[in-house]
């Protein structure tokens, strides 16, 4: 099984990376774990308690599950993939049941701050887009998609997101075999990928 790490900081496009990756590619022969999926249960806590942690810090990651998923998957065994609500800032009682593939994206923010889970990947990409475009992209998604109002999502950017992403994320490029910039669409980086990704698969 090829694993592929894609990690990059808020509203970089990392899920278009993946889209783009995946749009020529067989459905049965690729799977994709979300690092969203596996924010910390917090059903300990009051909606109120949650909606003040800091979400975008490693330890809101149970990086310890993610990291037994993919030991799973890649020993042949499916998963029971959490199911997370933003609305409700916790995991929900779901799950999706994940059966291994020849190749499994897992694609997060944090997944390259952890080095258990970075030795379990075969490709690391980071996706850059600067500050600006990850801003614009993240006020539109998390007003659109996830009821958040404007001065919630500006207070947050400025007061989590951003040092978060100066402290945990941006240093992790790092560790990257790819760096795609996502400012524009990069078709030769995405057609490398996809090279790599198709070798694999006709291995």
């Amino acid at each position: 099984m090829l694993t592929i790490g894609i990690a990059g900081g808020t509203g970089c496009g990392k899920t278009t990376v993946v889209n783009q990756i995946i749009e020529e590619l067989p459905d049965n022969e690729v799977g994709i774990i979300s690092q969203d999926s596996y924010y910390r249960d917090l059903s300990h806590l009051s909606y109120e308690e949650r909606t003040r942690i800091n979400f975008d810090h490693p330890r809101a990651i149970d990086f310890e599950l993610l990291e037994e998923h993919l030991r799973d998957l890649k020993a042949g065994k499916p998963i029971h993939q959490p199911v997370y609500s933003f609305v409700d800032h916790n995991r929900t009682r779901q799950s999706v049941l994940t059966h291994p593939r020849k190749v499994m994206i897992v694609e997060g923010i944090l997944i390259m701050t952890q080095p258990e889970i970075r030795d379990l990947f075969d490709i690391k990409i980071f996706v850059h887009a600067d500050s600006d475009e990850r801003l614009i992209r993240r006020l539109k998604r998390d007003i659109a998609e996830r009821g958040r109002g404007l001065s919630e999502v500006l207070d947050r950017y400025q007061n989590t997101l951003k040092p978060m992403h100066d402290q945990f994320i941006e240093p992790t490029k790092e560790f990257a075999d790819l760096i795609i910039p996502n400012n524009k669409y990069n078709t030769v980086a995405i057609e490398i990928v996809r090279t790599i990704i198709s070798e694999k698969l006709l291995a």
